[in-house]
């Protein structure tokens, strides 16, 4: 009786670390490799174009989401600075 359930875990064991190995196999395809950087080199401009649109679009439409974004950003920069320091420090 246990060996019957030892095998049977032990082959469901290896078909989910094979399942894996596939999925993590393809999850490379996407997440790692120059693909995303070379389209930003190819479309710099118009990826900053974009960008300074939309920020345009949500000054007018919500300044207050924009107001959290760069407090969010100036708060994100400080606690950089003070790990640097820190850092220096030591």
């Amino acid at each position: 009786m246990d060996n019957d359930l030892i095998n049977k875990l032990q082959i469901e064991n290896e078909n989910l670390k094979q399942k894996l190995q596939e999925t993590e196999l393809q999850l490379k395809k996407y997440t790692n490799g120059d693909n995303h950087k070379r389209y930003y080199e190819k479309n710099k401009e118009k990826v900053k174009e974009n960008g300074l649109k939309y920020l345009k679009k949500l000054k007018d439409e919500n300044p207050d989401k924009l107001k959290e974004y760069r407090r969010n950003y100036y708060l994100k920069k400080k606690q950089k600075e003070n790990n640097i320091i820190e850092i220096e420090k030591n």
